[in-house]
């Protein structure tokens, strides 16, 4: 063979591999390359109480997580996690440009959902217009489901069942009077024409029922009026500002009824610290999970607790929001990134989760049953329905302390 025919073949062979790897490069710039996942959630304003209790805190420890064990598996290769976050500052057009801008121009790869039912509801039609799946821990709207988006997931028991619940609860154990005070948006409003509905032939009376703006600074006249009426029971459908204010404004002017519950913020650390660990005793709210409720559940807890310096998950939407933090997980390791594949896989499985069961049917989480906490002991403990209770509930609040 001579020299020049030699080198002729060494050029082509090392031109065909060159070519060759020029073919696999990109595929395994892709597997490198991290996996860009976008969110905005308050840092400022009236959600952050919620946001950076139920929120943000999982989405970090998530991110921590993934990486940690050499990054998210994507269909059986680790990709290492980029947050890309802002402050949506609890304003709903915020929060609308951010997620256009997050899945329009930025084009992540996935997105985490901000916090509450009235962003939620703001982008919930971005989710099917973009193509994103949303699993959303904090949203409570029946309006929501009704629209039918199909990328987008509504993780928490709606409105119907958690007041089903409730009333159930208040069924059995005698009451036969109650009053209501409600936020005047979408989440107050959605959850006070569900308790209507469920109370029609329980044989329970409302004796008052008021609305109240957002930002409420204070809630004694409200308070007063209702003592003066005696109900058996008190329920508030209010956010962690309003609940901790209707608490301490009902303990000042001696208001303690039978039955004391408030809802978003009740399940939080922050509520039992707030009012003192004997102060919380006895007080309802919605909540769902604690750390006895499963092995998974008890292990999620100890490890946001230890990675937040202390800092609880609450009993409530936090496990949702980890249990959407499971789902998306276990789709991408299942078919990737392919966001079509994504949603078919989360629409069309029963999804084994910190909270149990979860299957959607449409938009909503139909597995998960409604449910009652309460505080007992320093732990809210969920004591409605007794197929999940973690304690038995205490008919009668002690005086609050």
């Amino acid at each position: 063979m001579s020299i020049q025919m030699k080198n002729r073949r060494q050029f082509v062979r090392g031109a065909a591999a060159a070519v060759g790897a020029m073919a696999v490069a990109p595929q395994l710039i892709a597997q490198a390359a991290p996996v860009r996942v976008g969110y905005a959630i308050a840092r400022t304003g009236p959600w952050t109480g919620g946001a950076q209790v139920s929120q943000e805190p999982n989405f970090l420890l998530w991110a921590d997580q993934q990486n940690a064990a050499g990054g998210l598996d994507v269909k059986g290769a680790k990709r290492r996690i980029e947050l890309i976050s802002s402050d949506d500052r609890s304003d709903v057009e915020t929060c609308v440009r951010t997620y256009e801008k997050l899945m329009g121009s930025d084009k992540v790869d996935l997105v985490l959902p901000p916090w509450g039912s009235n962003a939620n509801f703001a982008v919930a039609p971005l989710a099917n217009r973009f193509g994103y799946p949303f699993l959303a821990p904090t949203a409570l709207s029946r309006r929501l489901a009704e629209m039918k988006l199909p990328y987008f997931f509504l993780l928490l028991q709606q409105p119907k069942p958690m007041c089903d619940a409730l009333v159930d609860m208040l069924k059995a154990n005698g009451v036969k009077t109650a009053a209501v005070v409600y936020v005047d948006d979408l989440f107050g409003l959605e959850n006070y024409a569900a308790l209507k509905v469920a109370m029609a032939g329980s044989g329970i009376s409302l004796v008052q029922e008021t609305s109240y703006p957002g930002g409420v600074k204070d809630l004694s006249p409200v308070l007063r009026s209702i003592k003066d009426k005696n109900p058996d029971a008190f329920i508030g459908f209010t956010y962690p500002p309003d609940t901790i204010l209707a608490s301490k404004q009902a303990k000042e002017v001696g208001f303690n009824p039978k039955f004391f519950y408030a809802s978003v913020g009740t399940a939080f650390q922050l509520y039992r610290n707030v009012m003192t660990a004997p102060g919380a005793e006895g007080v309802l709210g919605m909540g769902s999970w604690n750390a006895k409720s499963s092995p998974g559940a008890k292990a999620y807890f100890d490890a946001h607790t230890r990675k937040l310096n202390g800092k609880e998950p609450d009993r409530w939407a936090s496990g949702h929001c980890w249990a959407g933090l499971e789902i998306m997980t276990d789709a991408v390791k299942r078919v990737g990134l392919d966001r079509k594949a994504m949603r078919d896989y989360i629409a069309n499985t029963t999804h084994k989760t910190i909270i149990g069961d979860v299957k959607f049917t449409g938009s909503e989480n139909t597995a998960t049953p409604g449910t009652v906490g309460q505080w007992q002991n320093g732990e809210f403990e969920v004591v409605w329905p007794a197929k999940v209770a973690t304690a038995k509930l205490n008919p009668n609040k002690p005086a609050w302390k």
